[in-house]
């Protein structure tokens, strides 16, 4: 069983990565497109803000697969800052700070960036040019 599942770890990778991307993407486009509806409509230029536009831009980059490894790279990081920032200091506990999600979004695209997007993307295209 083990060898048969292993065969589609390549495509696994892909799937993991444009799911993750489309509900990020999701995030936002709730802030900055206000779909699907929010509350949240941050002023331009502010710390929330930036944070929609590197989930809208990176997440819709990630969905396709293109520059994955960097943008993962980024987006882990932001998430990182994001939980130290406006969750961690709520509660020590992810399951009380409401922190679950960033930390759960920080390392799958940590692990993007490191494994790379998959066979279903834009660079995995782009490569199998050259």
């Amino acid at each position: 069983m083990s060898e048969t599942l292993e065969r589609f770890s390549p495509q696994m990778r892909s799937v993991l990565r444009i799911v993750a991307a489309l509900i990020f993407f999701a995030h936002g486009s709730q802030k900055l497109l206000g779909f699907p509806a929010s509350d949240m409509s941050p002023d331009a230029f502010t710390l929330s803000w930036t944070a929609g536009v590197l989930e809208l831009v990176g997440g819709g980059l990630l969905i396709i697969g293109l520059f994955t490894r960097p943008v993962a790279f980024v987006l882990s990081g932001l998430m990182a800052v994001a939980y130290w920032m406006a969750h961690a200091p709520q509660s020590p506990f992810p399951a009380l700070n409401g922190g679950d999600a960033a930390i759960l979004y920080c390392f799958v695209f940590l692990y993007i960036s490191v494994a790379g997007p998959g066979p279903w993307s834009v660079d995995a295209a782009v490569r199998g040019r050259r």
